[in-house]
C-alpha cells in the first residue's frame, strides 16, 4: 500500500518553488475489506518528508485494524445525537445538563456546519484561544473544554472518528491569574457587606421590608446558605428544639417558570449538611410559620401545600418562590439602604464567610458550614481578612523568644556576680574535671554549683542545662588558658578538652 505525494494546485512542474502545502492520498479499500476503492486524503504538510511520515503512520494504523471510515455527519448532527445519549446514560442533574448544553452551544458557533471528521486539533485549540480572548473566565472555559472532551471522546469510542482533536488541547494560563496573598488587590475579592453595613441592611429589611423580607435576609446572612438552598427549604428541615437547619436539596428552575421547578441534590456531597442557628432565627421562623398558616387557612384548597418555608402568596400560592424573587427583593432594600447596588443574595454568603473569619473561626469549620469541599473564593476572603492574625502570630512568636532570652540572661547575672567572690580553687573544681582528684570530691563541688544555680536562678530552671550553658558561655572567661598541660597544676576541661591553669 503506497501513497501518492504532491502539492495541490501547484503548477511549477518538476522544480517546484511555490510555498503550497504538501498532501498525500492512500487507497485503503482492500485493507478495510470494503469491496470497493476507498481513498484517504491528508493535506497541510509543510514538507514532503512530513507527508511521507504521516502516510506511513496511517498505513501502519490501517494494517493493525485501528483505522475506521470516519462519519460524514456534520458537527451539529452529531452533537444532537451525543447529547441525547449522554442524558440517557448518565442521568445528570439539571445543573449539569445546563452546563453541557452551554458548552455545545459555544462549539456550534464555531463548528456548526463543519463535518465532524474535518475538525482538527488546530481548529479545536483555536476555539479555546478565542474564548480566552473574549474574556471568558478560566473556569467557564474549562467547563466548555470538558464538554468537548466528552463529545469527541465518545465519537472515537464509537469509531466515528480516528483521532480525537481535543487530546493535546490546553487552556493558556495568564500571569494575572496568579494571586500573591500579601499584595492582593481587595477590589479583586467578591463583594460583601462590612459589619456595620450588614446591620444597617437588616434594619432596613425589618423596617421597610415586604412580607418575608426580614426572615429571608436574616437566614441568608446568619447561615451563609445559597439562594437555591433557601428556596428549597421545607418546614421539616427545621428543628425548632435543636435549633438546626438541614440542607439536603436545592432548587432548579432555569426558565423561572414557577410551576415547573425541580428539587435536586445539593451541589456537592459536602453541601448536604446540618447548620446550627441562634435563637433569633428560630423566633423569626416561628413568626413566619404563624403568618403562613393564617394565609393557608384563608386560601384553602387553592394553596399548593408542599411544606415550603418560603412560598408564593399571590400568583401560584404555595409554590416555592423564585430565586429571582429574592434578587428583586434585595435590590429594593439596597436602594432604601443606599448601599452598593451591585450586591446580590450570594454576597450575603461571602459576608457570612468574612464575619466568621473576623470572629477567628478556622477555615475548615467555615467551609463545613458553607458546604464547600474546596472553594478558592472562600479561601481568598479568609486569607485577606486574617492577614492581621498571621502578622500578630509572627509578632507573638518574636516576643516570646525575646522575653525568654531576656529572662535567661537575667538568671545568669547572680551567678556571675557570685563567681567573683569564689576562690580560684573553687572555680576549678566546679567547672573543670581534674584527672588527679577523686570522683566523689568533684561530685560534691558540682552539687555545690547546683545549689548556687537554684538559689539564684530559681527552681524552675534545669541545673544541668544551665551548668553546660554557664561553662560554655561565661565561666571560661575567668580561667587562664594554657597550651602546656604537662604540669599537675593544669586541669583538662571535660567539655572542650583544653587545659586551664588553676
Amino acid at each position: 500500500m503506497k501513497g501518492s505525494y504532491f502539492k495541490r494546485h501547484c503548477t511549477c512542474g518538476e522544480k517546484c518553488t511555490c510555498d503550497k502545502k504538501w498532501s498525500f492520498v492512500i487507497d485503503v479499500g482492500k485493507y478495510l475489506k470494503l469491496g470497493k476503492r476507498k481513498q484517504i486524503w491528508r493535506d497541510n504538510f509543510d514538507t514532503r518528508e512530513e507527508a511521507v511520515a504521516a502516510a506511513a503512520a496511517l498505513i501502519e494504523k490501517v494494517k493493525q485494524g485501528k483505522f475506521h471510515i470516519e462519519t460524514d455527519m456534520l458537527f451539529k448532527e452529531y452533537a444532537d445525537v451525543w447529547f441525547a445519549e449522554y442524558i440517557k446514560v448518565t442521568a445528570p442533574k439539571p445543573g449539569t445538563i445546563r452546563i453541557r448544553e452551554y458548552g455545545i452551544n459555544k462549539f456550534l458557533s464555531f463548528f456548526k456546519e463543519i463535518k465532524l471528521k474535518k475538525i482538527t486539533e488546530e481548529m479545536y485549540q483555536a476555539v479555546l484561544d478565542d474564548l480566552i480572548e473574549q474574556g471568558f473566565a478560566r473556569s467557564t472555559i474549562e467547563s466548555i473544554h470538558t464538554t468537548g472532551r466528552l463529545l469527541f471522546g465518545k465519537a472515537v469510542d464509537k469509531k466515528l472518528l480516528n483521532d480525537n482533536p481535543t487530546i493535546n488541547a490546553y487552556i493558556l494560563r495568564q500571569d494575572n491569574n496568579i494571586i500573591n496573598e500579601d499584595e492582593e488587590d481587595p477590589q479583586d475579592l467578591p463583594k460583601f457587606f462590612e459589619v456595620d453595613e450588614l446591620l444597617h441592611f437588616l434594619d432596613i429589611a425589618e423596617e421597610k421590608g415586604l412580607f418575608m423580607d426580614e426572615v429571608i435576609f436574616n437566614v441568608l446572612s446568619y447561615t451563609g446558605i445559597r439562594a437555591g438552598e433557601l428556596v428549597a427549604l421545607k418546614w421539616n428541615d427545621i428543628d425548632f428544639e435543636k435549633h438546626t437547619i438541614s440542607i439536603n436539596k436545592t432548587y432548579y428552575n432555569p426558565k423561572s417558570n414557577t410551576v415547573n421547578y425541580t428539587l435536586v441534590r445539593p451541589k456537592t456531597k459536602k453541601s448536604k449538611r446540618i447548620i446550627t442557628v441562634d435563637t433569633k432565627l428560630i423566633e423569626l421562623f416561628e413568626k413566619h410559620k404563624e403568618e403562613q398558616e393564617e394565609m393557608i387557612l384563608r386560601l384553602g384548597d387553592s394553596y399548593y401545600n408542599r411544606g415550603f418555608v418560603f412560598s408564593n402568596f399571590n400568583r401560584h400560592p404555595g409554590y416555592p418562590i423564585l430565586i429571582k424573587f429574592v434578587q428583586n427583593r434585595m435590590a429594593r432594600l439596597l436602594k432604601h439602604s443606599e448601599l452598593n447596588l451591585k450586591l446580590t443574595p450570594h454576597s450575603l454568603r461571602h459576608t457570612h464567610t468574612s464575619l466568621l473569619a473576623q470572629a477567628e473561626v478556622e477555615i475548615d469549620e467555615i467551609m463545613d458550614r458553607l458546604g464547600h469541599q474546596d472553594d478558592s473564593t472562600t479561601r481568598r476572603i479568609y486569607l485577606h481578612l486574617t492577614k492581621h492574625r498571621r502578622r500578630n502570630a509572627s509578632n507573638k512568636f518574636s516576643d516570646l523568644i525575646s522575653n525568654y532570652k531576656q529572662r535567661l540572661l537575667s538568671s545568669y547575672i547572680p551567678l556571675i556576680t557570685v563567681s567573683f567572690f569564689i576562690p580560684a580553687e573553687t572555680h576549678s573544681f566546679l567547672f573543670l574535671q581534674p584527672s588527679s582528684i577523686e570522683e566523689d570530691f568533684i561530685s560534691k563541688r558540682i552539687n555545690l554549683f547546683y545549689f548556687y544555680l537554684i538559689a539564684f536562678g530559681g527552681p524552675e530552671f534545669s541545673p544541668f542545662n544551665y551548668f553546660q550553658s554557664f561553662f560554655n558561655n561565661f565561666f571560661t572567661c575567668f580561667l587562664i588558658f594554657n597550651t602546656n598541660c604537662n604540669s599537675s597544676e593544669y586541669y583538662t576541661c571535660s567539655h572542650c578538652s583544653k587545659c586551664y591553669l588553676l
